[in-house]
Formats: structure tokens, sequence, C-alpha cells
């Protein structure tokens, strides 16, 4: 069997072994061992290539990034700022035609920019915003809906874990992925809040018959807004104005975002030994799971480098005169299709290692197929059958008598919103690297 055979053969045993219900890391670790293995012919070579690989992928500093991120996100989930921060995006929209629904994605753009998970998003506002919006009068397929799509911000505005995970297999600088992120993220809210406002003029009674009275606004007033709003404002600020100016590298901007989360749920009083300790421990854990993943990521794209299959499908290319515009498609229709099997990170770390060698060949720039392939693989959290962010809201909704269905065909236009957006920025590039 060639190497060629072997490397072709891994992708269809990796799916199998993915559906069968193993861990996404360790069918990638043990698919490269036994490919590399089979490739050189002895067991003691596959060891040594992939095991000094392992050690090469991490010795950085950089992998610093990850547990000050997640701690940063941990922090704020627990100190209740996801409440507050809604109650305050209510206030401000509470007389516009859907503004329940215009608040959820205002509240989850800016939970976003402190999160970096997009379950994190769901699960909060599920049990946040869906009983308000039911409350009002909203449709559950549009309330459900909305909470379901803007969830995927927390991946696509930095900071996000899908983009640091990104920047190490593709080997580009997180820095720059961040900020390359913001205004696409920013158009995507802002096009769900188009969407939104279309449904209040033409479909008035799915966003409610009556605007919510006074007193339902939490004795809210612009002085009380600017006060909850404050805090969070100038976290954000300083972490991603602080990688744009240049003043802090993206490690740096971790470290100061984590000091800052946790100094302002110390000050909030939300912070306890136990919960402390819980957040600790669950820093950990998710670290040690990313790293896993970028570990079994470079060993087995360094096991598909060996077999030739990059090389292979860039002359196949080359000679069947396949353009970039038709690879593109290829790569958008495949991610899209594994979405409905596969969780976001699994797709990253399978089909990046094929295509990123091609995509090099047409000199595309890596950081706006970062943000591409972002929006295309957070389409997957939607679509059935797996869709995990609607799996989320449907395990936190009060309402059982919301069906996976509902939630479904209520997340399917922001899944097409998605679709827009990524149209835009293939034919405007300058939207993401400028």
């Amino acid at each position: 069997m060639t190497g060629l055979e072997i490397g072709i053969l891994s992708v269809g045993g990796i799916l199998a072994l993915v559906v069968m219900g193993m861990y996404i890391p360790v069918v990638l670790a043990i698919v490269s061992l036994v490919g590399t293995w089979f490739i050189s012919g002895n067991f003691q070579i596959a060891i040594f290539l992939l095991s000094q690989k392992s050690v090469e992928t991490i010795a950085s500093q950089e992998f610093a990034v990850i547990p000050l991120f997640v701690l940063m996100g941990l922090l704020i989930a627990v100190s209740d700022i996801a409440r507050e921060t809604f109650g305050v995006a209510n206030y401000v929209f509470r007389k516009i035609a859907g503004g329940l629904g215009i608040a959820t994605v205002a509240a989850n753009a800016i939970f976003a920019s402190i999160t970096g998970v997009s379950i994190a998003s769901a699960a909060v506002f599920t049990k946040v915003a869906v009983p308000e919006m039911l409350r009002f009068g909203y449709h559950p397929r549009l309330a459900v809906g909305i909470v379901a799509g803007s969830s995927v911000l927390g991946m696509l505005i930095p900071p996000s874990i899908l983009l640091i995970v990104y920047a190490f297999i593709a080997e580009v600088s997180v820095g720059s992925l961040f900020l390359a992120a913001v205004v696409p993220g920013l158009m995507l809210a802002l096009f769900y809040v188009i969407a939104i406002l279309a449904v209040g003029k033409l479909r008035p009674k799915w966003v409610g018959r009556h605007l919510p009275p006074p007193s339902d606004i939490e004795d809210m007033n612009p002085g009380k807004a600017l006060r909850l709003l404050a805090p969070i404002v100038a976290l954000v600020a300083l972490v991603i104005g602080g990688i744009y100016t240049g003043l802090f590298t993206p490690t740096e901007s971790g470290a100061v975002g984590a000091a800052g989360a946790l100094i302002l749920t110390l000050v909030r009083g939300r912070l306890t030994w136990s919960i402390f300790w819980r957040v600790t421990v669950e820093t950990g854990h998710v670290t040690a799971s990313i790293c896993f993943m970028i570990i079994a990521a470079s060993m087995y794209s360094s096991m598909l480098g060996l077999s030739g299959v990059p090389s292979e499908l860039q002359s196949w290319v080359v000679s069947s005169g396949l353009g970039l515009v038709a690879l593109i498609l290829v790569y958008v229709l495949i991610v899209i299709v594994l979405g409905t099997l596969l969780d976001s990170v699994s797709i990253i770390l399978i089909v990046l290692p094929i295509f990123l060698p091609l995509l090099q060949h047409f000199n595309v720039d890596m950081i706006w197929f970062g943000v591409l392939s972002i929006i295309v693989v957070e389409i997957g959290l939607l679509t059935p059958p797996l869709g995990i962010a609607v799996f989320v809201v449907k395990s936190c909704l009060p309402d059982e008598q919301i069906t996976l269905k509902d939630i479904f065909l209520g997340a399917l236009p922001f899944g097409l919103i998605m679709l827009v957006v990524v149209l835009l920025i293939s034919v405007f590039p300058a939207l993401v690297v400028y």
C-alpha cells in the first residue's frame, strides 16, 4: 500500500471513528501513529517523528493565551454580567418592535467579546432572554432562533477559542486574526438586527403585541445603564484595544483580561473559594483539551505530509484547472456537510491540514481564510442532526413544549444570514484584511 493510499484511507478512518463516538484528538493521534508507522515501515521511527512534532507544536509561550482567555471567560460567566448586559440592552431597545430580540443580539455580542465560546452564550441567554421574549408574546421559534443564532458570535468576535485553534494550526498571528474578525463579527450582529427589525415590520405578532411596561425594565435609567456597562466595556476596550494599538501582545492582553475579570468578579461579590476552585479546575480541563487537540492536529498534518496527499491534491488541482473560487466553494460545501455531523473544533482539525497546502498554492491570505472558515464552521452549530448550539438551547429551555424541530427552524434564517456574510467577505476581502 502506497503512502497516498494510506493518507486517503486515514480520512475515511477518522470520519468513521468520530461518528462512532471516539474523542477527536484521540482519533487523530491513533490514525497519525498507525499511518506514519505503515508509511515508514518502522514503529520506532513513527514514535520518534510524532513525539518530536508534538513537542515542537506547543513549545511556545504563545500557548499561554489559551488558559488566560478561558479563565477570563469563565470568571465573567459566574459574575452574572450577561443578565445585567441584557437588562441594559432591553432598556435601550425597549421602544422598538423586536426590541427584546435586538437586545439579545446586542448582549450576546458584548458577552462574546469576553467569553470566546458559543456554547456558553447559548446556555446563558436561553435562561435569560427566552423566558422574557416568550412572556411578551414572541413566537417561540423566533425567540429560540434569535438565541441560537446570536450565540455563534461567541466564536467569531474575539477573543475566540476557535480563532486561537485556527491560528496555531495555520501558523498565523493570533492578534492579527483577532483584529480581522472584529468587523465581520459586528457585521453579522448588524445583519441579525436588520432581520429582526424586518420581522417586526412584516410579522408584528411574531415580536409581541405590546411593549413591556416601564416596571418590566427593572427600574433602569440612563445613569444605571452606564454604571452597569462601564466595567465590561472597559475590560473589552483594554483587551481588544491593547492588541489593536500594539500595547499588548495577545498573551499579555489575555493576562490583563484575566486579571481584570478576577477583580471585577471579586468587587461584585460573586467569587467564593468554591467557585474559584471550580473555575480554576475547569480552566485546566479546557486548556488541556485544546492543547491535546492542537497536538493531535499537528501530528495528523505531519502524517499527511509524509503520505503525499497534499502534494498529490495540489498537482490534481493544477492539472484539472480548478480555480480558487471553485476550490473555496468545494471547501465551504464540505465544511457545511461535516457540520451536520461533527462539532466545530473537529471540523477545523480534520479539514484544515488537507486544504491549507492547496490554498497556499494560490497565495490565499490565511487571515482572511481563517475568518471565512470560522463563520462557515459555525453554521454547523445550527444545522441538524448535530447542531450543538441547538441542543444546548433545548437542554436549558424552561418550556418543554418547544421542540428541537422548532429550534432548528428558528435558527435556519440566521444560518442563511451567515452564508450571506461569507459571500460578502469573499467578494470584498477588505472587510477582513484591511
